[in-house]
């Protein structure tokens, strides 16, 4: 079993920034597992946002998101970090970690075994 908690969520002005956090723990070792965040906004689909490999090395991001967030990872401390810069009100949503079945990156929310409870960003206009 592995447990994900999203922290750093919360309410700021367009254009500015936030940085969440995930703090994994579980019985399945962090640094080989490829981890993801997704947000889901109300009436809308949950959505990829960004995810890395295993290792940190190999990122992708939604094209939605591409220049303003970043995705991070310490291996040492079990986190996951998105850092969202220039954020607008089409960022509002609810953020989730997620933890994949592999050690690659991947994008497919199929392809991921767990999830965290969520943590919201209100984005003011």
């Amino acid at each position: 079993q592995v447990q994900l908690v999203e922290s750093g969520g919360g309410l700021v002005e367009t254009g500015g920034s936030l940085s969440l956090s995930c703090l994994y723990s579980g019985d399945r070792f962090f640094g080989s597992t490829g981890m993801g965040w997704f947000r889901q906004a109300p009436g809308k689909e949950r959505e990829f946002v960004a995810a890395l490999s295993y290792t940190g090395h190999i990122t992708d991001y939604a094209d939605s998101v591409k220049g303003r967030f970043t995705i991070s990872r310490d291996n040492d401390k079990n986190t996951v970090k998105l850092r969202m810069n220039n954020l607008s009100p089409e960022d509002s949503a609810v953020y989730y970690c997620a933890s994949a079945r592999t050690g690659r990156l991947v994008r497919g929310q199929g392809e991921y075994e767990y999830w965290g409870q969520g943590t919201q960003v209100t984005v003011s206009s």
